[in-house]
């Protein structure tokens, strides 16, 4: 980041080398991974509300000068969705919001799945500004060797292992279970139904085919709290796990208690359930963004609390009365599949 980069980010304002950087970002995220190219359609779906918002959209306009550009904010709900009904298999819609839009009752990047569209979702802009504006921009870079290479490197030794550890420092979170077969959000949907999805990308995640057999400790240093928004305490919080379970908490926060005080509240007792694989470089404990779900591709391990998972199906959670789902992120400073070291120093060794 250069100095003039960091003074406009600090003014709420973004510079024109940012701008440049997210426009070829943008370009390798369109040819590379949505396999994207005219002369299929592509619709803009954008807003004015943050600085993030207007410079993803430049950038867009210049990778894609043929594309419909929709102002959410100036047209009406119908207008939205009357454009979204010319589009036919196939063709692209891109969505960059300050916050999350709302058409009613239709769940636009399902309804537009069902449609066979390809979809790109930049959501919760608003809540990264600033330098963190300009991280979120670094982390759309898309570098198919690595994401890839990395990407089914680990699928391939989560999905033979008979087990699996998180070092925090000190502490050891056990996973004496096989995993559940490993997914991947790496920007290769060949594979997929679907094409596309939120962005940034950078995950592999998973978790023990027996839950109960999770045991241990492990130190977070940022939760998800009650806005969706990384919450980073002053020192990293303990978290007991017994039998799947959060059984204990040392060093806690107020904020924590309150999240762990409506899990149980609505769920009786707080499951662990995913255990993610970040990828993502442009995020780190020094680097991050506000936005949660955003700073989930950080590189590097992260866990979800609650028994909400909508990718696995266990016999003992009942879908219907599972309703949390929120991210924590450990400290991480050795993992093991097996008794292979698979990350260590800040940085997957696959």
């Amino acid at each position: 980041m250069t100095t003039s980069t960091a003074n406009a980010a600090a003014a709420g304002t973004i510079a024109k080398e940012a701008i440049d950087a997210a426009q070829k970002h943008l370009r390798d995220i369109l040819s590379l991974a949505i396999r994207y190219a005219p002369p299929r359609a592509a619709v803009v779906v954008s807003d004015t509300r943050c600085a993030l918002a207007v410079a993803l959209t430049e950038a867009y306009r210049r990778c894609l000068p043929a594309a419909t550009f929709i102002d959410f904010d100036a047209v009406a709900p119908e207008a939205v969705l009357a454009a979204f009904a010319t589009l036919e298999a196939n063709d692209l819609v891109i969505l960059v919001q300050s916050t999350n839009f709302r058409l009613e009752a239709f769940r636009i990047r399902v309804e537009l799945f069902k449609r066979r569209l390809k979809v790109i979702e930049h959501p919760h802009l608003s809540r990264m500004p600033g330098a963190q504006a300009l991280h979120y921009i670094e982390s759309l870079a898309y570098d198919p060797g690595y994401y890839r290479g990395v990407g089914y490197a680990l699928k391939a030794r989560i999905d033979k292992a008979g087990m699996g550890v998180v070092d925090s420092g000190g502490e050891r979170l056990v996973f004496a279970s096989p995993f559940e077969p490993a997914k991947l959000n790496i920007g290769d949907y060949s594979e997929m139904n679907n094409v596309g999805g939120q962005f940034p990308i950078g995950e592999v995640f998973t978790e023990a085919q027996d839950l109960e057999a999770v045991n241990g400790r492990v130190r977070i240093f940022v939760f998800g709290d009650t806005a969706f928004r990384v919450n980073r305490p002053e020192h990293p919080i303990t978290l007991v796990i017994s039998k799947g379970r959060v059984s204990d908490v040392l060093d806690s926060t107020p904020d924590f208690d309150q999240v762990l005080a409506n899990i149980r509240a609505d769920e009786g007792e707080v499951w662990l359930r995913e255990l993610g694989f970040g990828m993502n470089r442009a995020f780190s404990r020094e680097r991050m963004v506000s936005d949660i779900g955003t700073y989930e591709r950080m590189c590097g391990i992260h866990l979800s609390l609650g028994a909400k998972h909508g990718v696995y199906s266990k016999p003992n959670i009942k879908r219907t009365s599972a309703r949390y789902h929120i991210d924590v992120f450990a400290v991480t400073e050795a993992v093991y599949l097996d008794d292979e070291l698979v990350y260590r120093n800040g940085a997957w060794q696959v």
